[in-house]
């Protein structure tokens, strides 16, 4: 299973890191839903919760990184 470190105790932005990565990963809502153990119905309500930018088929943009641009 897949880890990643959180950058701080923010649950808004640990459930936005979840859903993108779920979204990215499936490719679709149904999919992430599965992945999160959630419905399609839960899921859409956290997409507009937390304001993701996602359309069918479309990945959401990632959130913006810290670092200075062109870092890597």
């Amino acid at each position: 299973m897949p880890q990643f470190i959180l950058e701080d105790f923010n649950l808004e932005n640990a459930e936005r890191r979840l859903c993108i990565e779920a979204l990215e990963r499936a490719g679709n809502i149904v999919g992430a839903a599965k992945l999160l153990g959630i419905t399609r119905h839960a899921m859409k309500r956290r997409i507009i919760k937390l304001r993701l930018n996602w359309s069918r088929g479309a990945a959401p943009p990632r959130a913006p990184s810290s670092g200075p641009a062109g870092a890597s």
